[in-house]
């Protein structure tokens, strides 16, 4: 069988955008043709909640859409993700910076912004719902709900091969 595809997707702390999107991506992959040979996992530039597990409004706001992340733990990116991923997909601009600019010599992995990436919107970001309320969460569950279709357009265009 060939390699899997891996996808990491990064934010700010880890709490909020990419383990939404960590989970909405997983439960379409699994849901689909490429069950099995993609790899996600998620990540943020910051350090703040290591080993903690998902905001408690993102953990209802994905689960309310029958996505569960609860057993999903903060980690902080590290070194050898930029070797191991073939992308390290941002959840807005300031993450992408830090991302391309904690890049080791030696990495491998593309870097890009996650809704760009998608196809959902050219330069896209998505919001930190962190300081607001279950609007701000939705919105952001929305956002990622289309770029999780995209990301399976993408991955079936792009990676044929890989993906079968």
């Amino acid at each position: 069988m060939a390699e899997p595809v891996r996808l990491l997707v990064v934010c700010l702390g880890n709490i909020c955008r990419s383990p939404v999107a960590e989970g909405v991506l997983r439960a379409r992959i699994a849901a689909s043709t490429l069950a099995g040979r993609v790899e996600l996992d998620s990540a943020g530039t910051g350090d703040w909640h290591v080993g903690e597990p998902p905001d408690r409004r993102a953990i209802a706001n994905a689960a309310s859409h029958g996505v569960d992340i609860a057993g999903l733990r903060a980690r902080q990116l590290s070194a050898s993700d930029y070797r191991r991923f073939d992308w390290l997909l941002c959840a807005d601009r300031a993450n992408l910076r830090d991302v391309r600019a904690r890049a080791p010599a030696d990495a491998h992995a593309r870097i890009a912004l996650l809704l760009d990436w998608a196809g959902v919107e050219d330069e896209g970001e998505i919001p930190d719902p962190y300081t607001g309320g279950a609007s701000q969460f939705e919105h952001v569950y929305q956002l990622l709900d289309r770029a999780a279709d995209g990301a399976i357009a993408r991955l079936r265009r792009e990676y044929p091969s890989r993906l079968g």
